[in-house]
């Protein structure tokens, strides 16, 4: 049992490392307020869905302080800590469903329901963090697009970077990434 407490503490150390850095050093950022798109920035809470539901909430978490030290405005840094909601929902069908992910549908239909599911969760962020400024039909479209949309868009990009450098570290090189006994 305390070899996978220490497993599991290890790889949220590294994802979380992994999580504040990108948002830091990454060269490649879009940033149209309250949206944003940094390559990759999703990467570690999607390896943390393959590990554990824990490991995922607590990513998810860690990486929203990337964004906070890379000195974001504080709408994209509760868009960040909405990701917890994504990545437990993911790492739970994750635990119950592995076999999907053999299948190239499953897996991309997985992508499509959690990705529509990150970017339903940043709408409601921003939405509710900005109504009191606007609340115009106009500005909602623009939130249903560039953060619904936007997201949904992004989150599937930086899922399939994950689940194909997942593949590689557990199937190529060997690293079991479980941790639950279940």
């Amino acid at each position: 049992m305390r070899n996978k407490e220490t497993k599991a503490l290890v790889f949220t150390a590294i994802l979380v490392a992994f999580g504040i850095l990108i948002p830091m050093v990454m060269p490649i950022k879009v940033i149209i307020g309250p949206a944003s798109f940094t390559l990759a920035s999703h990467v570690p809470v999607f390896l943390a869905m393959f590990i554990s539901p824990l490991v995922a909430i607590l990513v998810a978490l860690g990486t929203s302080f990337g964004f906070l030290m890379a000195g974001f405005p504080i709408v994209i840094v509760m868009r960040a800590v909405s990701h917890f909601i994504f990545a437990l929902l993911g790492s739970l069908w994750i635990k119950k469903h592995p076999n999907d992910f053999k299948k190239p549908l499953r897996v991309f239909l997985f992508a499509l329901i959690i990705n529509f599911i990150h970017g339903l969760a940043e709408f409601f962020v921003v939405f509710v963090l900005t109504q009191g400024t606007q609340s115009s039909t106009a500005f909602v479209g623009t939130l249903i697009g560039l953060i619904g949309f936007g997201s949904l868009l992004h989150g599937c990009i930086d899922f399939y970077i994950a689940y194909y450098l997942w593949k590689i570290l557990s199937e190529k090189v060997g690293i079991d990434f479980s941790v639950s006994s279940h």
